[in-house]
């Protein structure tokens, strides 16, 4: 058996494919694993690094901006498409697969289309509760279209090809001890608020989470708090800390980092995560089933965070506040109002747990099986 695995452009279309590609790889050593990307995508190096053969292709997104520049810039990717899928075409006719799992980004599109075009049963997986534009020009094609959430079932015109397999997230979410991730952290008795805006950070979020801490060390450090700020937060941010009036050596309970590189021993100790509403993150958050604020990015394509993140605010999941509605202060009175609710936080606890789906690489392997015997 033979399965291509084609996705790009972020760590969330990416990760998901990987932990599939190596459970498949682990119950089927001699099946055939091939990855097809993007030519600059973030897979160059995430796939390699896990021992998996790439292909690359040259091709770009669509910009929706009715100026000259976006207009030239659509031409453009028109051209690159057309390119894309003739070497999709030739990748096919070389490694012959049995099946073609898509799991999202624009570089996902040739193989998919091309794929069903030869009648090779393709399966997307939308991690979104609503389908980006790769998925809604591919999902009439495909065997099988893979969700995140039942909510988005109703998002599709076929229902009986969509499957519920929530989104695969790395073991350590789903089992790490929080008492034991506690104890290596370093933590007291106080609780710990973790607050991140992704792996670049976003400026205004991190503006705000300096009032946050203000408001902290004015009240004398009620929480212990780990803050990310991205890379790029990096750049400025320990400056801005410090000219809003915190001096981060006189309080050590707040950890300002560029990174937060073990994530799900952090979030197994966190009694609260601050973060942005992207599918990967809200995923890893129910898998650690911690309760959450969510700030949604307002420049997501569709407004596709904030409704991933109402689908957890609808079950009781986590609350979620408007970028424009909040600042430093009504984060921090939201967070301490949260933490002082220990009824809300165990009920916010045990919805997540229902929304985790634990079993999510496994769900996709067992489709991915069922429509190999297709061909």
């Amino acid at each position: 058996m033979n399965v291509i695995f084609t996705c790009g452009g972020t760590g969330g279309h990416i990760n998901p494919a990987i932990a599939v590609a190596k459970l498949l790889r682990e119950r089927r050593p001699d099946c055939g694993i091939l990855f097809v990307g993007a030519d600059d995508g973030m897979e160059r190096n995430l796939v390699p690094r896990e021992g998996f053969p790439l292909e690359t292709l040259t091709i770009s997104n669509f910009q929706r901006r009715p100026t000259p520049a976006a207009l030239w810039h659509n031409v453009q990717a028109l051209r690159h498409i057309h390119g894309a899928c003739r070497k999709a075409d030739r990748i096919l006719a070389a490694f012959q697969p049995d099946v073609i799992v898509g799991t999202g980004g624009y570089a996902s599109f040739p193989m998919l289309r091309q794929g069903a075009r030869r009648r090779v049963p393709t399966a997307i997986h939308e991690s979104n509760a609503v389908p980006g534009l790769t998925t809604r020009m591919v999902a009439k094609g495909a065997a099988r279209i893979m969700v995140n959430f039942e909510e988005s079932r109703s998002q599709y015109d076929c229902p009986e090809r969509v499957v519920v397999t929530g989104m695969p997230v790395r073991q350590e979410f789903l089992y790490t001890s929080r008492s034991a991730a506690r104890t290596r952290l370093g933590l007291d008795e106080r609780p710990l608020v973790v607050s991140y805006w992704g792996s670049l950070g976003a400026r205004e979020m991190n503006k705000k989470i300096a009032a946050f801490m203000r408001r902290e060390a004015a009240d004398g450090d009620p929480f212990q708090h780990i803050h990310a700020t991205g890379s790029f937060g990096w750049r400025w941010m320990p400056d801005y800390v410090r000219e809003a009036g915190v001096d981060l050596k006189a309080h050590p309970a707040i950890d300002m980092r560029e990174y937060i590189y073990d994530m799900p021993l952090t979030m197994a100790a966190a009694d609260l995560i601050i973060c942005r509403g992207g599918a990967s993150t809200i995923s890893e958050v129910a898998a650690s089933g911690t309760p959450c604020i969510i700030v949604p990015s307002p420049n997501a394509t569709g407004n596709h965070q904030e409704k991933n993140a109402r689908i957890l605010e609808q079950r009781g999941a986590g609350l979620v506040l408007r970028e424009d509605a909040c600042d430093g202060d009504v984060l921090y009175e939201t967070a301490r109002s949260l933490l002082e609710d220990p009824a809300r936080c165990a009920a916010m606890r045990s919805a997540l747990r229902t929304l985790a789906v634990v079993d999510s690489a496994e769900q996709i392997y067992a489709t991915i099986l069922e429509l190999a015997k297709t061909r």
